[in-house]
């Protein structure tokens, strides 16, 4: 795991909590990633509630939200609270023709800003020509951020996330670079870089060296950096090491809304935060249940939150009987079961392996 140092770049960090994208001010440089399968608007309310300055959506086709309909699933997608603004839609596709009237409709369903995904490793995606497929492919890359940039009224940034490129190979780098100043060039407010390419998935370290790089080229333009922020110590040790203006955490804050207060405090030169307590694991698992609730209803509740409480359970020092246990959950009654069995005595919370935890698609 990275580690924190005491040095000239984390005085600089610790002295900027502020992050502008476009014309979206955001009080911290600590935003929470699209994470598909996850970050819906319970998730996202939840961040923003422990203090993510900024929080994007699950990455979303730009064919589905294009043509949703009436159907309660799918407007829960695009569902958006009124105390999560700022907050970001994430769009995904293939063909520059899909982009526009996708992003036309993420602004109309109320997000503030919208994200373009050439990231996703992950096989399905990049067999659709999606994704981090796109990082090879320059001229479509480009001409879906200019689709986008043309369709959306001027005060709603565009913004990209990328990894570092397909692979490790001299063409990948020139295509990388090709698309970053030309994203920049069209128009976007800001780009996310995750220091992983999409050959290595989620395999290996995220190369902070080359986010560094990224930002000494970027100047004064918008870099946010993303890849194995999995504690407060590591997002701030990523600012200070590569001056990237503000980290993108993903599968870090799945389960764990902590790392966002966490972060905060090392941000403003307090003591280290611990690990939330038993207690206070089992309050904020009530509330998350209760917004997933008001947005999916209580017959889909308890099913969409296994996958959450089984994150949740990491922090706790019981971890694997609790993770079992949720992992047998298939009704709402059996869920509030376990929360009644296992966090009925307070006690301290565990920091957990959280950086060794199983990946998440198109984090």
């Amino acid at each position: 795991m990275q580690t924190l140092e005491n040095n000239a770049a984390l005085d600089a960090a610790l002295a900027n909590h502020s992050l502008s994208i476009g014309g979206v001010v955001l009080e911290s440089p600590v935003v929470q990633a699209a994470l598909s399968g996850y970050s819906d608007r319970a998730m996202r309310v939840l961040a923003r509630r422990h203090g993510a300055a900024y929080a994007l959506c699950e990455v979303l086709l730009d064919i589905f939200v294009a043509v949703v309909g009436t159907n309660s699933r799918n407007l829960a997608k695009i569902a958006v609270a009124d105390e999560e603004h700022p907050v970001g839609g994430q769009l995904m596709g293939a063909n520059p023709d899909d982009f526009a009237p996708a992003a036309r409709r993420l602004v109309e369903a109320g997000f503030d800003c919208i994200d373009i995904n050439f990231g996703c490793p992950v096989k399905k995606v990049l067999g659709r020509c999606r994704g981090g497929y796109l990082l090879g492919v320059p001229e479509t890359a480009l001409e879906i951020v200019s689709r986008v940039r043309e369709a959306v009224p001027a005060h709603v940034p565009v913004t990209l996330k990328m990894r570092r490129g397909i692979d490790d190979s001299s063409k990948s780098l020139e295509n990388f670079w090709r698309i970053f100043d030309g994203a920049f060039d069209r128009g976007v407010a800001a780009i996310t870089v995750h220091g992983r390419s999409v050959e290595q998935k989620y395999v290996g370290p995220s190369n902070w060296d080359f986010l560094a790089a990224v930002k000494r080229h970027a100047g004064q333009r918008i870099v946010i950096g993303s890849g194995d922020l999995f504690s407060a110590e590591a997002c701030v040790a990523m600012l200070a090491r590569t001056g990237v203006d503000g980290v993108s955490i993903a599968r870090g804050a799945i389960g764990n809304p902590w790392i966002f207060p966490q972060t905060l405090a090392l941000l403003a030169g307090e003591p280290a935060l611990p690990p939330p307590t038993i207690y206070q694991q089992r309050d904020v698992l009530r509330e998350h249940f209760k917004l997933s609730e008001q947005l999916h209803g209580e017959d889909r509740a308890g099913r969409v939150m296994r996958k959450f409480a089984i994150k949740y359970a990491r922090l706790h020092p019981e971890y694997l009987p609790v993770r079992s246990s949720y992992v047998a959950v298939k009704t709402n009654a059996e869920w509030q079961a376990v929360l009644d069995r296992w966090y009925a005595v307070d006690g301290a919370g565990r920091a957990g392996d959280l950086d060794r935890d199983e990946t998440t698609e198109c984090a």
